[in-house]
């Protein structure tokens, strides 16, 4: 996501002057496509940038990067902007905001919805939160990656809508692979059961994303089962917090793990059709080699 973000900006005429990748090799090569500099310390990156715009996995990775100690982000970033488009717990995004204005920088939320084709193409759709004028200030970078986006709320407000975004989704797509898992069972054709599915109540986006690559077992990776589990206990946790009970979301995240579990995680998240489709998961082994 980061790198095709990076390239769709260089498309645009900003001018990219240095990536970061807890990987050399893969921040290497993209900066040496888009011709910038392959930071090999975050504050490098805050030195030599006035926007940076951070896409990373998880909450820790989060607060390491937007540490207060050692070799941060925020070392030197008095007057910066850092636009954070991680799906992480919406505290973290308050953190950090309040790391940021502490260092004399602002922050701002931009959750993305879609994939790394529409990053890319600049068509993300991007729920933002933080301070108004943050948002405003991003707004020059923010419209040539995306189709649409709006602005929620204040720092973490975004993070709870891309929660529920996220939510949803994977319970359609868990929804989805029991229904064809089944249809597959009965014996129906599931090339009319998807085509029945779209004009019917069963219809969603995850039919048009998923359905034919859970019929063909093609799960190559847009969005991870590891990134779904991650995303669902978001949301589950922050259910359980306001005590609120979610069956669905709760099983669903359960589905999510059991892949990561047995060594599924990195498939797609329309790779949770290999443990409903009758036959297909007799074992770890004989899943992975089928899945794959």
């Amino acid at each position: 996501m980061g790198a095709n973000m990076a390239r769709r900006l260089k498309d645009c005429g900003f001018k990219v002057s240095a990536v970061y990748d807890v990987r050399p090799e893969v921040a290497q090569a993209v900066a040496k496509e888009l011709g910038c500099e392959a930071a090999s310390k975050l504050a490098r990156v805050t030195e030599l940038s006035d926007v940076i715009v951070t896409v990373v996995t998880d909450d820790a990775a989060t607060e390491r990067i937007y540490g207060s100690q050692g070799d941060t982000l925020l070392t030197g970033a008095k007057g910066k902007i850092f636009v954070n488009c991680a799906t992480i717990t919406p505290g973290v995004h308050v953190e950090t905001e309040r790391r940021a204005e502490k260092a004399g920088a602002q922050s701002l939320e931009a959750c993305m919805a879609s994939s790394i084709t529409q990053a890319r193409e600049g068509s993300l759709y991007l729920m933002c939160g933080g301070k108004k004028e943050a948002f405003e200030r991003a707004k020059p970078v923010l419209e040539k990656l995306s189709a649409s986006m709006r602005y929620i709320g204040g720092a973490g407000e975004a993070a709870k809508v891309k929660a529920l975004v996220n939510m949803v989704m994977n319970i359609n797509t868990a929804a989805l692979a029991e229904g064809l898992g089944l249809g597959q069972a009965l014996g129906l054709d599931l090339a009319i059961l998807r085509e029945v599915f779209s004009q019917t109540g069963a219809n969603s986006r995850v039919l048009q994303t998923d359905g034919e690559d859970m019929q063909n077992r093609e799960h190559s990776c847009f969005f991870s089962a590891s990134h779904a589990a991650k995303d669902s206990g978001i949301a589950v946790k922050l259910a359980e917090e306001i005590g609120l009970n979610l069956p669905l979301a709760v099983a669903t995240k359960k589905q999510y793990d059991r892949m990561v579990a047995e060594g599924l995680g990195e498939l797609d998240k329309s790779g949770i059709a290999e443990l409903t489709f009758k036959g297909r998961h007799s074992s770890k082994t004989n899943s992975r080699q089928q899945a794959a």
